[in-house]
């Protein structure tokens, strides 16, 4: 049996029955209120860093408590516990009502026995029953391959994180239900110097995954650590940046962070219900190219942002957001879901510390017509961007700036130099209404994305295929 496993685990001595629920629920309603959910969560994590070739921490921790929320009509009341016992879960329960109050009350309706749904993350074990010395001999590997790479390697830092989480969510109009979810990541970060040249690169990978992961084909500590140095070693010969407007190649997989920070919170449902998103009140109009469709998809299997239910019990699916160009809908949670009249699946949340709000999990433009090869050879000078670093997005009109950390220029239908000091600069409805060439090569990003909103952090995929902007402002010297 695994050790770590939530003292309220259905089958657990202590697990949260339909009884206690519904009390906790009636209680939360009992000041007035239209609907009130309860969400449980205990999470277990770990982390392991190595930096130049010693061990310079571990940690590990342990998390439980009780978020419930109220809400009555627009109003929404919350509140928090971090322990268990009756008493504070009722308190917690009241407190949130008392929030919200409307001078109205209704019962909740009758739960069943919680529901674990079929797992879209299936793992071998729990990384966490694993060994610390386990977990380091990966982070050695690495760093090995990383200096091996090349003598110009002088400093590599290695990371594993690890977590488990368990959830149970109740909810005033009959939810109950049960959840796992894993979560690892693992990333190395090198710095290369050559003379007064000096240069970093990173690798990485994860999911919703176990240490399984570690041995699929191209995702071994070697793999990551011989990529970190590839990519440091490469832009030591970079030369500095055109500057202007240029065709912009996009490269599969990470370049979706690009589509995530500039498109997809502002189709995200809250800021279009507040009508503070540029996409607000556009459904059914042309808001990109009519190669472009995105997707923002919870179903893959093992992916970061991949979850089986929403943090607020619904079951997940596949949600289009722009179909051909044309604006399909938003990512909804269930006030705004309400607002809109449409389903919802896409409530998340930090923690039990914290309400829900629509977010993104795996979002996703899909293959077009065109192979990596041809759009390449079809562009006469432009910069292929390989890999982002940060970047900073205005959610009401789009407009952006963003970094690379790997780029290159390409010439007469070739990639040549790396480059230096790309950034990217642009609008992002524009840049989907400038896409004019797609390739089929969609690629799902290996594991490492974090999303930020409102404070609230959640794990997130990104994806895409290999894409062409036709024009975009790139920020580096100026074009002689």
């Amino acid at each position: 049996m695994p050790r770590y496993k939530a003292p309220f685990h259905p089958g657990e001595p202590d697990a949260i029955s339909p009884e206690l629920a519904e009390k906790l629920l009636s209680v939360a309603l009992s000041s007035g209120g239209d609907y009130a959910d309860l969400y449980f969560e205990y999470t277990a994590s770990g982390s392991i860093t190595l930096e130049d070739e010693a061990v310079k921490n571990a940690s590990r921790s342990v998390s439980l408590g009780l978020g419930v929320r109220v809400q009555a009509g627009e109003a929404t009341g919350y509140a928090f516990t971090e322990t268990l016992d009756d008493s504070a879960m009722l308190t917690a329960a009241r407190t949130a009502g008392y929030i919200a109050v409307s001078g109205s009350s209704r019962a909740p309706q009758s739960l069943p026995s919680p529901t674990t749904v079929d797992t879209r993350y299936p793992i071998g074990g729990i990384s966490l029953d694993t060994s610390g010395k386990t977990k380091v001999d990966l982070l050695r590997r690495a760093d090995c391959a990383a200096r091996r790479y090349d003598n110009r390697i002088q400093r590599v830092q290695a990371s594993f994180s690890e977590r488990h989480e368990e959830i149970l969510i109740a909810t005033s109009d009959g939810i109950f239900a049960h959840d796992v979810r894993p979560l690892i990541r693992f990333g190395i970060h090198v710095v290369a110097e050559d003379g007064d040249k000096r240069q970093s690169g990173s690798a990485g990978g994860g999911g919703r995954v176990g240490l399984e992961y570690f041995l699929l084909h191209g995702r071994t500590p070697e793999a990551h650590g011989q990529e970190a140095a590839r990519v440091a070693i490469a832009m030591l010969d970079a030369v500095e940046a055109p500057a202007g407007e240029l065709p912009v190649i996009l490269a599969p997989g990470d370049s979706g962070i690009l589509l995530h920070e500039a498109v997809g919170h502002g189709l995200e449902a809250d800021f279009n219900r507040k009508k503070t998103s540029n996409y607000s009140d556009r459904v059914g109009q042309a808001v990109a190219s009519s190669l472009v469709t995105v997707i923002d998809d919870p179903t893959y299997s093992g992916g970061r942002g991949s979850i089986n239910i929403d943090d607020e019990g619904q079951p997940t699916g596949p949600s289009t957001l722009i179909h051909n160009g044309v604006l399909c809908g938003y990512m909804q949670d269930r006030l705004s879901a309400r607002h809109f009249k449409v389903p919802s699946c896409n409530g998340r949340r930090e923690s039990f510390r914290a309400a829900p709000m629509p977010r993104m999990t795996n979002t996703i433009m899909l293959g077009g017509p065109h192979t990596a090869e041809e759009i390449i050879a079809a562009t006469p000078k432009g910069i292929f961007a390989r890999r982002f670093s940060g970047g900073q997005v205005n959610i009401s009109n789009g407009d952006f700036v963003f970094s690379l950390t790997e780029s290159y220029l390409v010439e007469n239908g070739r990639i040549t130099a790396p480059l230096k000091g790309v950034n990217l600069i642009g609008n992002g409805p524009e840049a989907l209404s400038r896409v004019d060439m797609l390739a089929a090569d969609v690629e799902l990003s290996d594991g490492i994305w974090t999303c930020g909103k409102d404070g609230q952090s959640v794990p997130v995929g990104v994806g895409c295929p290999t894409i062409r902007v036709s024009h975009m402002t790139i920020g580096g010297t100026q074009v002689g």
